[in-house]
Parts: C-alpha cells; structure tokens; sequence
C-alpha cells in the first residue's frame, strides 16, 4: 500500500482508520473519501487530501483513483443493521451497487480492495458458540445480505479477475471517538457514555444476550494487517472472522461499575434490534486468520473499560 482511497472516511470505523493509515504510511497519500453533509473536519482534513466519493458515482471514484494514482481501496461505505432495515433499499444501492463500482474500478485499474463484512453475515441457523470460519450464512435482515453477497463478490472478483480483494468479518465496535450510527450493537458503545456522564443507561438490548465485540485500536489493526499480509498464506480471503470478546449487557454493566461503583442501568428492549442480535453468533471461531495472518488482539473487556473511561472523561468532562 502506498496511495489509498478511504471510502466512508468519516464514519465510526473511517474517521480512525484514515488517520491510522495515515501515520503507517507517511510517505503516500492517503485521501479522506466522503459524501456531502459529512465533510471531513479538524485533523482527519487538515492532515491530508480529501475528496467527495460515492461509491454509487463509478466516474467519480474513477477520477479520485486516478488523481492520486490510489492502488488500495478501503470501502467502508455502508448503512449499518438497523439503518439498513428502516432502509432497506438504499442499503442495498450502497452496498452491493456500490460495491460493483468499486470492484470494477479495481479490475480496470489494479488496486486492492478491502471492503469490511461483520458478523452480521451470519444467521439463526448458524452455530452460535465458536461458529466455524466456513458455515452456514443465512441472515435475516437487509445488512447480513448484504454481508454475505459482498464476500461472494469481492471472492469472485478475485478468482475471476485477480482483483487483491480482502477482509474480515468484524464484530461490534467499541470507540470513544465516533458516536455510533445506528448498528445493533451501538449500545456498547452508549453504555459507556451515560457512566461518564452519570446518567442511568436504558439498554435497547435484553439481558443474556451474548454478542462478540471489539475495541477499535483492534479492529483498526485487523483492517490494516490483513492488507498488509502475504497472499501465498491466505487460504481465505472473503472474509475472516476475528474476535476479541464476548458479552452480554449485564457483564459489561458490572464491567463499569468496577470503575463506576453508582453506575445504573435498566431495560428497554428494542424489538428490532434484540431480533438481530438473536440471530447472530455468540461467539466466532477466529482461529483461520490467527493462522494465516498471525491475527491477535490486544484489548480485553476489562482493559478496554479502563481505557474507554479514562478518554471518555477527558472528551466530556
């Protein structure tokens, strides 16, 4: 990777990544894609170039990777599960029209391709504990179907065309950077902010409810590494499983209130987003790309409390 394009620059995952690449690779460039009404801001525009990208406009991301001469694409374009089921038209238009822009820029251009599946790809017929790299994907909601045909895609590009496409299936992501944006798993992420702010949480999701989650610092690892890896050693490409805890809202509740000891929570069960959460895995197996990319976290759910509460604090207090 030398001149990458991040599609979806300002988003959760985005606005974090851009500038992870930023720094790995200072001697490039590395440009901020973005849709109007979500310009970049502050350091992630003023550290380097910007561009409107949409990946339903091919010319436009043609003439970007033409610009800057980009031989890496980073899509991370994409309205998440509970958006996508409110809109499950759009969804679609972005994700898997879009998606075909991209790759057949790709092809035509010789860049790689990383564009991100989730755990969302998975259904209730998938097994829940320790779900296999290579299983059963039958998802219910607009997002896993997404999910799911963009790793059929993104594989036949690759086998059809040689496009260098990669990536991996990521489970909920933890930030204190970018607020969520409308995703199942967002109240992890909630959660923390009404303990900061000494508010009492209404959790959207039931109790029991085991989900796998990931703190950004890894998942922004993960996103880097797995482009970065030898392709002799991979025998998957599209996508990867990768994991780094599982919980339900009550574990990370008392997770808090080791640090927060007045901390209160309740529920208020969002229907739409506990039928996703239940259809998805409790745990995956993340073993493949443990061994074929040499994958590892970092953070735990205790660390990443202690971490999530110190910067937290330090954003809002």
């Amino acid at each position: 990777m030398k001149n990458i394009l991040v599609i979806g620059s300002t988003g959760q995952i985005g606005s974090e990544l851009t500038m992870k690449l930023r720094r790995e690779y200072p001697g490039g460039k590395t440009v901020a894609g973005y849709i109007p009404g979500s310009e970049p801001k502050g350091i992630l525009r003023d550290s380097g170039p910007f561009e409107e990208a949409n990946v339903c406009n091919a010319q436009q991301i043609a003439d970007i990777v033409d610009k800057y001469d980009i031989d890496t694409i980073y899509n991370l374009a994409a309205l998440l599960s509970a958006t996508a089921e409110r809109l499950p038209l759009r969804a679609w238009d972005i994700q898997m029209n879009g998606l075909l822009n991209i790759l057949e820029i790709a092809r035509e251009k010789h860049c790689a391709v990383f564009t991100p599946s989730s755990i969302g790809s998975f259904g209730p017929s998938t097994p829940r504990m320790n779900t296999p790299q290579d299983t059963i994907q039958r998802p219910t909601s607009m997002y896993g179907v997404t999910k799911v045909a963009t790793e059929l895609l993104s594989d036949y590009y690759f086998y059809k065309y040689g496009v260098d496409t990669r990536s991996v299936r990521f489970p909920g992501l933890i930030s204190y950077t970018t607020l969520p944006g409308g995703g199942t798993t967002d109240y992890a992420v909630e959660i923390y902010y009404a303990a900061v702010k000494g508010e009492t949480y209404v959790c959207p999701i039931a109790p029991g409810t085991y989900m796998d989650m990931m703190y950004m610092p890894d998942a922004l690892k993960a996103a880097v590494d797995i482009m970065r890896a030898k392709p002799q050693y991979l025998k998957h490409r599209n996508s990867f499983n990768i994991a780094a805890m599982s919980f339900t809202p009550e574990i990370i509740y008392e997770a808090i209130k080791k640090e927060i000891p007045d901390f209160k929570m309740r529920y208020e069960v969002d229907p739409v987003r506990q039928h996703i959460a239940d259809s998805w895995p409790d745990k995956m197996d993340d073993s493949c790309a443990r061994k074929e990319w040499g994958w590892a976290p970092t953070y735990n759910l205790e660390s990443m409390t202690r971490d999530m509460i110190k910067h937290l604090r330090e954003k809002l207090l």
